[in-house]
Parts: C-alpha cells; structure tokens; sequence
C-alpha cells in the first residue's frame, strides 16, 4: 500500500451464484494517477468498479475510498466519485442539455454554476453542436458524451470510466483522452477500465491486467513490458504460426534472429504493452473450426 493511495481495496470477492467473478483481489490506487485496469471481456473489470463505485455489495473483503469505508459513508463517497457506465444512463426522451442540467441537480450543483460548467464541458468534446437533440436522435458515440460530461458536473475528485471511448470515432477517442490528460492534470484522479491495449499504454501511469477475476500483473507500461523482455523476436515457424521469443537487449535478439532458418522472416522490435498482456493473458482464442468449411 501506499500513503497516498485514494482507493484501498482488500481481497475483494464477487460471487454469483456458483460463478467467482472477482477472485480475492488487492486495489490501490494512488491520489493524482491515472490508473488502468485492462483485461479482456469477462475479466472481472465491470464487476470491480461496480463495488469500487458502490453500486455493488462485495462477498467480502473492504474498501476504502479517500480514506473513509463504503459501508460506513456511501453517501459522502458518492458525492466524491464521478461514474461513466458502460450502459446508458439518460433519459432518452429528452434533451442532452436536459440530461446534463438533471444530473447536475441530482448532484447538488449550486444553479449559478450549472449553465457555466455544462458550456466549458460540452465545448471539450465538441457537443455544443448537439445539446438541445433529443438522447434518442444522438449517435452512440455522442450519447458517451452526454454521459462524461454529466459525470464531471460536480468536478469529481476521483473518477471511473467504464470502457469510456467504446463505440467512439478515432477522432472522438483522442479529443476524449485530451480530456482525460487535463483533468488528470488539474488534480482528478482516474480510474479506467479498457480492453484496449492503446488507451492504456496513452494514458495510463500503472496499469493492473485482470483476468479470470485476479489480478495477474501490476506496473507502469513500461515495468510490463520490460517484465517479459524489452526487446522482441517475432516470426513464422515451419507451419506457418506466429511464434515469439522475448530477450532483455537488442544484441541477443539479433543473435537469435540470425540463427533463424531460412523462411522464418524474423522481425526485431520494442516489446510492447500488447506483448505483456498477451502472454499474461494467453495468445490463442480457441475457436471451434470443426464445422467450418473454408
């Protein structure tokens, strides 16, 4: 643990039924990080910020957001906290400057500084165009956006984003991380559930990869990757299958690249974070091809 850690959560477990979702995990993240929780689909991620944020009793274990213990404070926790779901939340027959005006109020927003708030925040992303359409009228990509800027009305101290820029354009992604860095700047802290290995090697300052419902590796972009090797070999074997090889420097990549037989067509580059997350989590999806007929 760390003294300046903002959520402290202790051998969470979430049971459904006979199905372990969350198996016995630690999560700390410190005040002022980004923090990336990054694993593939079925992983545990939702479930795990669905107890950080409170909306998700734990079998057991404890948390502690800033300090204070969810079963004690919910109340007081949940006006710290900012929550962008995976699932949307707005009122579809109404306005987005509507939805927004909402969930301020909701929040207590004083009603002088509604008006101001919701025009800062919609120019970040670009939705001013879009704020007196109807939610229903609204693409899935500006829906997100209603959402995030409803989320950051009460200026949030800490804040989780649930698979944030899914179903966003490329254009939208990188406007919503410019976001994200600035926030972050001005003292938000960040927690960020992705399966998208680029989102969390931009943005994040630890990432934690999460499969099966534990926790399976913990660092800075960079410590994982450098985990398993800073430099990687990537080649065809004799059937034709990806296969590679993971070497702490240059040199001795090369050198086993060279002794490569003919036709394996070697490729020497930077391990990246994608490397560390596939070999944590396994490179092969087993497909049943048995009545696929190519």
């Amino acid at each position: 643990m760390h003294v300046g850690d903002i959520i402290r959560a202790e051998s969470l477990v979430k049971r459904f039924g006979d199905f372990t979702a969350v198996d016995g995990i630690d999560v700390n993240v410190r005040r002022g990080e980004i923090y990336g929780f990054l694993g593939p689909n079925g992983a545990g991620k939702t479930t795990t910020i669905r107890m950080l944020t409170t909306i998700s009793r734990p079998t057991s274990g404890n948390i502690r957001i800033d300090g204070m213990d969810v079963r004690e404070n919910l109340h007081e926790i949940r006006a710290r906290i900012g929550v962008v779901h995976q699932q949307n939340s707005l009122d579809r027959d109404i306005t987005a400057r509507d939805n927004i005006i909402y969930h301020a109020l909701l929040q207590k927003v004083p009603r002088k500084e509604i008006a101001p708030r919701l025009e800062e925040l919609s120019g970040a992303v670009g939705l001013t165009p879009f704020l007196d359409r109807n939610i229903i009228e609204l693409s899935g990509g500006w829906r997100r956006k209603v959402m995030i800027v409803c989320t950051l009305m009460h200026k949030p101290s800490l804040l989780f984003l649930d698979e944030p820029t899914a179903g966003l354009d490329s254009q939208s992604r990188h406007a919503l991380w410019n976001l994200l860095r600035l926030l972050n700047k001005n003292g938000t802290t960040i927690f960020l559930t992705t399966h998208y290995i680029e989102e969390a090697e931009e943005l994040c300052d630890r990432v934690a990869i999460i499969d099966g419902g534990k926790i399976r590796r913990l660092g800075t972009p960079t410590e994982l990757c450098e985990g398993i090797g800073k430099i990687t070999v990537e080649y065809d074997d004799e059937d034709l299958l990806r296969k590679f090889r993971f070497f702490p420097d240059r040199e001795s990549a090369r050198a086993f690249a060279a002794d490569l037989g003919q036709g394996t067509l070697p490729r020497v580059r930077r391990t990246t974070l994608e490397d560390a997350f596939l070999e944590c989590t396994g490179r092969e999806v087993q497909w049943d091809m048995s009545k696929v007929v190519l």
